[in-house]
């Protein structure tokens, strides 16, 4: 993705989620320059990968397959383990008009996708078999707002503003896109590790490979280790 057009996005996302009275946190807005100088107060955020995410999975073709992501607060895996401290993150994500977010599962992070306003939010869904890989022909059990559901393997499900649904890991396969119209996705789920804890059903990459074509309005979290 060239970097001008993560930049638009940027602008674009944060007026969208601005459009459902959601304000991100301040340090959102800090620019590059002021985060280098700020690096050393900046621990928890560039550490946890807080901050802004805008992904095409490594295809090029952020309107077909992508995803916005602004990750506001996460835990540690080193809590998950000892079972205290902050065993929790939180996101949230724009899921536009028929853009996919690919098919995928997590093997650690247990997550509620919530529709936060906006269209519907369809979410395709398999179980996991034993090894780990989809099995279409398994039923697929899931909790939207506190009520059991089975549906069939590749079923979509279809949430409202306002519904959500749990997802397990090494359990449920799922894929989402926005249905009639843009999303505004909150997900509140145990610790979240994009580096290593996204098992994908194709071959694909989880963040964008950056063009440099202007200077960045914010650093994405995959900017952190190149840029401070």
């Amino acid at each position: 993705m060239k970097r001008s057009r993560v930049n638009e996005i940027l602008k674009a996302s944060d007026a969208f989620i601005r459009s459902f009275g959601h304000v991100l946190p301040p340090f959102a807005y800090l620019s590059p320059a002021e985060m280098k100088a700020r690096r050393g107060d900046l621990s928890a955020i560039v550490d946890r990968r807080l901050g802004w995410d805008i992904t095409d999975y490594g295809k090029g073709d952020f309107d077909k397959l992508g995803l916005f992501l602004f990750t506001t607060r996460n835990g540690d895996n080193a809590d998950l383990k000892s079972g205290r401290g902050m065993l929790y993150a939180e996101k949230i994500m724009i899921s536009r008009q028929d853009q996919i977010s690919p098919m995928h599962r997590h093997d650690l992070k247990a997550e509620d996708i919530i529709n936060r306003g906006g269209a519907t939010l369809a979410l395709k869904l398999y179980t996991a078999a034993p090894d780990g890989t989809i099995d279409k022909s398994l039923p697929v059990n899931v909790v939207t707002d506190g009520m059991r559901r089975q549906m069939k393997g590749g079923d979509i499900l279809r949430l409202q503003p306002g519904e959500s649904v749990t997802l397990m890991p090494g359990v449920d396969w799922h894929a989402f896109w926005g249905e009639g119209g843009d999303v505004l996705i909150g997900e509140v789920s145990t610790v979240n590790d994009d580096l290593t804890d996204n098992v994908f059903a194709e071959p694909i990459g989880r963040f964008a490979e950056i063009e440099e074509d202007e200077a960045p309005v914010h650093l994405l979290v995959s900017d952190y280790d190149k840029w401070l």
